[in-house]
Order: C-alpha cells, then sequence, then structure tokens
C-alpha cells in the first residue's frame, strides 16, 4: 500500500505532462497545418514561387524516398501530424502546387529566404565570393615551454551538437587547454554559427563531412588528428573517423546518440521517436520538436523578459542557425546519420581505434545508454559516466577536468605509439 501510494504523484504526474503534450501538440500540428498553406502563398507573394513541402511525399515509403534522395532521411516526411494523418495536408498543397513549384535554380544561389535573418553576422559569409568555408576557430598551441624542445604539433578537431557552435569548446574548454603541443580547431558545423547557411543544400551528412574536410582538413593540411565531438557532432564525428582511420589518433564522444536496432527497425525512425519525440519537457527536447529562427528577435523578446543586455552563447546559439538548415540537419544527420553508425562504429573497432565516451548521468537529451551501446559495439571503448551532470553541465561546470581527462587522453596515445 505504502509502495502504491509512493507510485501515485508519479503517475498523476505522467498524466498530466501526457494531457499537456497532448494539447500543446495538436495546437502545433494545426499551426503546422495552417503555416503549410500560408508560406505557400507568402513564397510566391515575396520570392515569385514557393518552396517543396514534404507534406507532398507523405504516401511514399521512408525506403522508396530515401532510395530517389541519397543521403536525404525518409524521416523529413515521417514526422506524425494529426492534420496529415487524416489527409488534409497533402491534398490542400496539391491544389495549389504546379510542376515547377520549389525547383531551385541558379538565380537562387548564395540568396537567404525571407524568413530567415537578415542580420550582418548571419549574412557575413556571402561576401566570399562563393568560395564557401566553414567559420573555424584556431587556437596555436603555446611556444614558452622550451622543455617540449622540438616536439611536434599535433590537432585536435572540435565539432558541437544540434542547435550549437563552436562558442561551447572555445569559451569553456579552450581557455583550459594551455599545452605547447596541441593545436586546436573549434568548428562551426554548416548551417550554424557563423558558418554558411546556404538555402539550396539539403545538409546531408556528406554535405557536413565535405566541408570539414574543405575548411579544416585540406585547409590546414592535416596528416593526423584527434576528435572531440558533442551531441549530434558525434555522428559527423564517426563518419569523419571512419573517412580517416589511418589518420585518427583519438576519438573523444561526448554524450552520442547511438541507438542499437535490429534487422526489422529503421534506424532513422528510431533516433527521430527518441530524441525528438513530442514533449514540453524537458524544454531542450521541445526545442528540437519545434524548430526556432530568425535569431535577432528571439534575441530582442529574451532581452526583454529576463532585462539582461548580454545572453549565455548557449541561448543566443539555440537561434543562430535558419529554419532550413536546422530541420534538414536534424533528420539528414541525426535521424539519417544513424544508419551510418554501426559500420562506422565496426570500422574503429577493425582499426583499434582509441575510442572514450563520456556522458552525464542525468543527460535528459540523450539517454545515458546510448554510451553504453558505444562499449557493445566497440568493445574496447573507455566509458565515464559523469555523476550528477546533464547534458551540458557534462562540459560545463568542469572545465578544468574535462581539459586535463582530454590531454591524458591524447598524451596517453603517443606514450603507446612511442613505447612500440
Amino acid at each position: 500500500m505504502a509502495d502504491y501510494r509512493g507510485k501515485l504523484p508519479r503517475k498523476i504526474a505522467d498524466i498530466i505532462l501526457y494531457i499537456i503534450n497532448s494539447l500543446v501538440f495538436f495546437f502545433l500540428d494545426l499551426l503546422d497545418y495552417t503555416m503549410c498553406i500560408f508560406y505557400k502563398y507568402i513564397d510566391e507573394f515575396l520570392e515569385g514561387k514557393s518552396t517543396p513541402c514534404y507534406c507532398q511525399s507523405q504516401n511514399r515509403t521512408t525506403k522508396e524516398f530515401e532510395k530517389r534522395n541519397n543521403g536525404v532521411s525518409g524521416t523529413l516526411f515521417g514526422r506524425k501530424n494529426v492534420f496529415k494523418e487524416m489527409g488534409f495536408i497533402g491534398k490542400t498543397r496539391r491544389m495549389f502546387d504546379d510542376e515547377d513549384s520549389g525547383k531551385t535554380t541558379s538565380s537562387d544561389l548564395g540568396k537567404t529566404r525571407w524568413s530567415d535573418c537578415g542580420c550582418e553576422s548571419c549574412l557575413s559569409w556571402m561576401n566570399n565570393g562563393g568560395d564557401l568555408k566553414l567559420h573555424v576557430v584556431v587556437k596555436d598551441p603555446l611556444k614558452g615551454n622550451q622543455d617540449l624542445g622540438n616536439t611536434s604539433t599535433e590537432d585536435v578537431i572540435f565539432l558541437h551538437g544540434f542547435m550549437s557552435s563552436s562558442y561551447i569548446w572555445t569559451e569553456t574548454i579552450f581557455p583550459e587547454l594551455v599545452s605547447s603541443k596541441y593545436r586546436l580547431f573549434a568548428v562551426d558545423l554548416l548551417g550554424f554559427g557563423s558558418s554558411p547557411k546556404p538555402r539550396e543544400c539539403l545538409y546531408t551528412l556528406n554535405d557536413h563531412l565535405e566541408m570539414i574536410e574543405k575548411s579544416v582538413i585540406r585547409e590546414f593540411d592535416l596528416k593526423s588528428f584527434h576528435l572531440v565531438a558533442h551531441s549530434m557532432g558525434c555522428i559527423i564525428a564517426l563518419a569523419l573517423a571512419a573517412k580517416y582511420p589511418n589518420s585518427l589518433k583519438s576519438i573523444t564522444l561526448v554524450a552520442p546518440p547511438y541507438f542499437i536496432t535490429s534487422e526489422e527497425e529503421d534506424p532513422s525512425e528510431i533516433a527521430l521517436k527518441r530524441l525528438a519525440y513530442k514533449s514540453v519537457w524537458p524544454p531542450l527536447l521541445f526545442g528540437s520538436a519545434f524548430m526556432t529562427w530568425h535569431h535577432k528577435t528571439w534575441e530582442k523578446i529574451l532581452k526583454l523578459v529576463t532585462r539582461k543586455r548580454k545572453l549565455s552563447f548557449l541561448v543566443m546559439d539555440l537561434f543562430r542557425h535558419t529554419h532550413h538548415s536546422a530541420w534538414h540537419t536534424m533528420h539528414n544527420v541525426i535521424c539519417g546519420g544513424a544508419k551510418m553508425m554501426d559500420p562506422c562504429l565496426e570500422i574503429l573497432r577493425r582499426v583499434g581505434a582509441r575510442v572514450t565516451v563520456v556522458q552525464g548521468s542525468r543527460d535528459q537529451v540523450v539517454p545515458v545508454e546510448c554510451s553504453n551501446n558505444i562499449k557493445v559495439m566497440v568493445p574496447d571503448a573507455e566509458v565515464k559516466i559523469i555523476k550528477g551532470a546533464n547534458h551540458n553541465k557534462v562540459i560545463m561546470g568542469r572545465e578544468k577536468q574535462f581539459a586535463e581527462d582530454l590531454e591524458h587522453i591524447w598524451d596517453s596515445v603517443n606514450d603507446a605509439v612511442n613505447s612500440r
């Protein structure tokens, strides 16, 4: 009886949350249905034509869609909507669409959408004369330590997560890494932070890889490197490591979103359900389920509400992307990339790569089981669960310890190589 009474408040809370979720997302489904039609007219009025809507693909299977669109995840049109399931959205859009609607022409390249932010920081990448490169922050090693003699410099690439930027590394870990041996590269991924946000791009996993290769590996002539990645960045880091296994020295994955699935299950669908299910709590999950854009507008609103002149970089990073870049990266990397993780991990296991996984025990964004799943695929991987830390505080709030752990990993790799 006492045990039942102890569980009763939890059950009541779950019921209340379920009711709130249902009401909120019914409203958002209705808003999605309304905006689908509204944006059709606004796009045509302001830009001369509308962009394609994934509602039109609702009758295709996920596998059929992915076969026709290399690197594009079928989850783009697979998210459930009450009105879509009733057949309203697709029928309404087809009433207005024509064959040329949504086709991208050469005149579209390098343009932003009317609904995207037009501030200087968001458009600065358009001044590069068409040569798109990622925004990369480089921290060169200190030159003052004379005891190291002619020790060669090693390179480390840092990748951020979804709706984030290089700030999560440059504002936290970089100040703590003062070694004279390591050159650090913090990347703003394609479509995020200060990096380009092209409207014609579908932000597939290959798109992200090619831009990192172009902007970092080839640009700085990296022969070997360590990788450090957080959350969604872990998917890109694993793909990069699998592509360059002979150049990889170590890979550190912080809160990697990796789920073990059976042959009958679709990894992309599992990732969508587990990482972006319809829930108003915790707030980060609600944010991933309901995309935001136009960061200047949100910045003004939040400054007014919080009465702060300067907002945290974590808050600002939530809006430093376009709806197009965030939406497609969410589906084509987080969901679509889920299918690539098994073969990537198999390559790392086969070559004996140094794999370290770090995650907070109170992570409400990526289930802790994901870190243990990596261990299943790569038995030699080292898994560290940080007690009491959440999705971001596994890094923030313990910057010094995190930096020391990284240097220990890198130094131990070098010691192992030198002892051979």
